[in-house]
């Protein structure tokens, strides 16, 4: 009989064995049916959101940056933040994972350890409940967010107002920095990514790092945010002039911020991305909930102007990972 290794790469093992070990970090189950069915059954009052976004190895990470861990924390947490910004409360999440064949069993346990504690930490309740396992050359990981919306309207992007306060919670740059500093420090000669030796970062670049590669996204401030009255509310995953920019075409408005609302990082919040802050508009004098901070405020559309002005002056950039990721894998 043929002998394992003590870490196995996934192409040695069966499915079955590869879902046993990602099943036994996820823990129990609270869904009516869990994994383990041909689908998960859930109990669920009312309208549901549901949304999905894919994190593939070269145009969203490096292995040489991410561990595991980095990864399930950062896939649940971008599809979070999705829930959240339609005012509803995270529920549950389906993950398909395709792996190379060489990827490690440590790895894959360590991703699911991620998806676990990234749920636990932002959205309590909410857990993995399903999702597919395949091979692949590039890693991949697609998950499926699902959330209720408990009684309340959607908050959708295109219900600002001229007049209304817009607000943002959650921090402003600090992911966009945390990209810099890997694509400054954790590269060689030839720009491949090497791993991140954290014992010469100052505590500052240590923070952005962490915002990078496992944000927090004020996930619990959604249907905070809904409840008191938002008019219209979206994930800032591209950077705010981008961002502000979608939601002011939405609603037919421009924005005007006040750029020392956004704090020492204005420039890589303006113009970096993947921060997964809330941003949201209020009706004047409405009373901002706790974690909301004022920015700016939508004024009527600018026919010939931009739809974003940063202390008068036009916004423009914004992130795109096909283009402000180098291409190469990692």
């Amino acid at each position: 009989m043929s002998v394992l290794p003590e870490d196995p790469r996934v192409g040695e093992l069966s499915e079955a064995i590869i879902l046993r070990g990602i099943l036994e970090r996820l823990g129990g189950s609270r869904a009516l049916v869990g994994p383990g069915d041909d689908a998960a059954v859930l109990a669920m009052a009312g309208r549901v959101v549901a949304t999905t976004d894919t994190l593939v190895e070269g145009p969203d990470f490096r292995l040489a940056w991410s561990s595991g861990y980095d990864l399930g924390w950062k896939s649940a947490a971008v599809n979070l933040a999705d829930v959240a910004a339609m005012g509803a409360r995270p529920t549950a999440l389906l993950v398909a994972l395709a792996l190379p064949a060489e990827t490690r069993l440590s790895f894959v346990l360590d991703l699911a350890d991620g998806l676990r504690d990234a749920c636990d930490r932002l959205a309590p309740g909410c857990e993995v409940v399903g999702g597919d396992l395949t091979v692949s050359p590039t890693l991949t990981i697609a998950v499926t967010a699902l959330g209720e919306l408990e009684e309340r309207e959607a908050v959708r992007r295109d219900g600002a107002r001229a007049g209304d306060v817009l607000a943002l919670a959650g921090e402003a740059g600090q992911a966009a920095r945390g990209l810099s500093v890997l694509f400054d420090r954790f590269r060689d000669a030839d720009g491949r990514p090497v791993p991140v030796d954290r014992s010469g970062l100052v505590p500052d670049d240590a923070r952005a790092l962490d915002a990078q590669l496992r944000p927090l996204p004020p996930v619990a401030l959604g249907p905070v945010a809904a409840d008191a009255g938002a008019t219209a509310m979206m994930d800032v995953s591209d950077g705010l002039a981008r961002d502000a920019a979608r939601m002011a075409a939405a609603s037919g408005v421009s924005f005007d911020i006040d750029g020392a609302a956004l704090g020492p990082h204005r420039a890589w919040a303006v113009s970096g991305g993947e921060d997964h802050g809330l941003l949201a508009t209020f009706p004047d004098g409405r009373e901002l909930p706790e974690g909301f901070r004022a920015i700016g405020r939508a004024v009527p559309a600018r026919a010939d102007g931009p739809a974003v002005n940063v202390d008068g002056a036009a916004a423009d950039g914004g992130w795109d990972p096909y283009r402000d990721w180098d291409g190469r894998s990692g």
